[in-house]
């Protein structure tokens, strides 16, 4: 079973930018995605979420340098998550359902990135804990308002952008 425990971060300034720049390029990314996908399909062409992120990797330091001083996961994860929106979308055409074509993402809403790449072995924790303390790839160390309570493998961190911050932590 997988459990979700939700801890408010307690940035410095410097993480507070980091984690600002990291939620914009997440949501760059996914928006350049969707354009790139509706550009491809009216083409003519299949569109995948594995070739749009070859693309944008490509594109990334020449057109968006701006999108290298952050994490690699967060406009990876981003144009996954409008992979997977998009076999929604076709999953409840096929269904007969009201499909609800993704849409554009807007500053301010709803704003997250992904920290990290999940576990590197078998067993192993996505982000290390110590106390009030969580340590995230690239960022560093953050403060946290409280420890984490639950036992177990800790499988990914997604900082969301609300005030203030937090991270849900997901356990197996």
């Amino acid at each position: 079973m997988i459990r979700v425990h939700k801890i408010k971060l307690d940035p410095n300034r410097e993480q507070e930018i980091y984690f600002r720049k990291a939620s914009g390029v997440a949501r760059h990314a996914y928006n350049w995605a969707l354009t790139e996908w509706k550009r491809q399909y009216e083409a003519g062409e299949h569109p995948h979420e594995a070739s749009l992120r070859k693309q944008y990797n490509a594109l990334k330091p020449v057109e968006f340098p701006w999108a290298m001083e952050v994490t690699k996961c967060a406009p990876q994860q981003a144009i996954k998550n409008l992979g997977a929106a998009f076999q929604n979308f076709f999953r409840r055409v096929k269904a007969g359902e009201k499909p609800g074509y993704p849409e554009f993402k807007r500053k301010g809403r709803h704003e997250a990135f992904r920290a990290d790449n999940g576990p590197a072995k078998a067993g192993e924790h996505a982000v290390a804990t110590d106390g009030k303390r969580l340590k995230l790839p690239v960022i560093g160390w953050v403060r946290t308002r409280e420890a984490v309570r639950f036992e177990g493998q800790i499988k990914s961190d997604l900082p969301r952008r609300h005030l203030p911050f937090a991270t849900p932590l997901r356990f197996l």
